[in-house]
């Protein structure tokens, strides 16, 4: 990919993965055999040929985006999908044994692309919310946030070595910050804004085992994506920008196809030091974004933020659990559309 283009296109992260690929993931242990291999390089050429400047390995060796956290270690419980998603619960004490998941990852991704790649890594806040369970885990950890501490730095290892396979984006997924600009949702916390410091604090401990940033780092934030059902959390990104803004990363992927997503005029409020994905393509519906909507919700964020600032994404992952099924080809003429946006828009924005 040519360096310092305007409006470079990427995924979030997951692709739809086939039955067949769910079967295998669901009924074998080893996620790095060949067989696996196989299937991840039919989702590298998908992207390709859809024209990405930067592409994911679809997250095909895994049940569901955080389930990594389970192959790391063997503290989790896994439960089979139950309302569409499968679900980690932590039963023993924390222990890395498997390190380096998301670094084989990468290495296999960076080995069969000449495009620039990212690799995406839950954070700790997500594994908190997600992972404690008030009667299966107290036994161990008697708290959510005793727990965050155990898994903190599980994950800073696994980032370090992701990190150091040289690739080139890391992506921190946590919807669950992006509920906290959900009045509903702020009123089950006691103090809500404490909440959201901790969960940012907590994206900034991860990083920060990074000194040396060859990598660009972005913070996925969505309003929890249950694909053809829409999405949970509702909220503008108003609530949350101050906190956003003490973030050390690079950039944050935003969604903005969906109403709940507001107002573009919140980006006015980010830092010029900050990227944005803009989520310009939906990832939940069965509609084809059009060239023309897609350059349409660009220039909406274009009247508060520089061109040189903005990268192109869809929403959120197609399929950020292993189950979903849907038809490859949805996706793929969703990114070709996604890349033709972008050509247009850098003729149009280039100087």
């Amino acid at each position: 990919m040519e360096k310092n283009i305007l409006f470079p296109t990427s995924v979030v992260g997951s692709l739809p993965r086939p039955k067949f690929v769910q079967d295998f993931i669901e009924n074998n242990s080893d996620v790095f055999s060949s067989t696996v291999d196989n299937f991840v390089l039919f989702a590298i050429a998908l992207q390709e040929q859809a024209g990405l400047d930067i592409i994911s390995d679809g997250e095909w060796r895994r049940k569901s985006y955080i389930g990594p956290i389970s192959d790391v270690t063997d503290c989790f419980i896994e439960y089979p999908p139950q309302k569409d998603v499968w679900r980690y619960v932590v039963e023993k004490k924390i222990e890395h044994k498997y390190p380096g998941f998301f670094a084989r990852e990468a290495e296999f991704l960076k080995k069969h692309t000449n495009k620039k790649t990212k690799v995406s890594i839950p954070s700790p806040y997500l594994i908190g919310q997600r992972c404690w369970d008030e009667v299966e885990s107290k036994k161990v950890y008697s708290t959510r946030r005793e727990f965050v501490e155990a898994i903190l730095p599980v994950l800073q290892k696994e980032i370090l070595l992701l990190a150091n396979t040289g690739v080139d984006a890391i992506q921190i997924d946590d919807p669950h910050i992006c509920l906290l600009a959900d009045e509903n949702v702020r009123k089950t916390f006691k103090d809500p804004d404490e909440e959201l410091r901790y969960a940012c604090d907590l994206v900034n401990q991860l990083v920060s085992v990074i000194k040396d940033r060859n990598v660009e780092i972005s913070l996925h934030l969505c309003r929890r994506n249950k694909g053809r059902k829409g999405w949970v959390g509702e909220g503008d990104y108003a609530p949350i920008i101050r906190e956003l803004s003490k973030i050390n990363v690079d950039q944050f992927a935003l969604e903005y196809t969906i109403p709940a997503a507001g107002d573009y005029k919140v980006l006015e409020q980010l830092p010029k030091k900050f990227k944005v994905g803009l989520g310009c393509v939906d990832c939940r519906f069965e509609h084809i974004d059009t060239v023309e909507e897609i350059v349409a919700r660009v220039e909406k964020a274009l009247q508060y933020i520089e061109p040189s600032r903005l990268l192109l994404n869809p929403d959120c992952g197609f399929a950020p659990g292993s189950e979903r099924l849907l038809s490859l080809d949805e996706p793929y003429l969703k990114l070709k559309n996604e890349v033709k946006a972008g050509k247009i828009l850098r003729q149009k924005y280039t100087l």
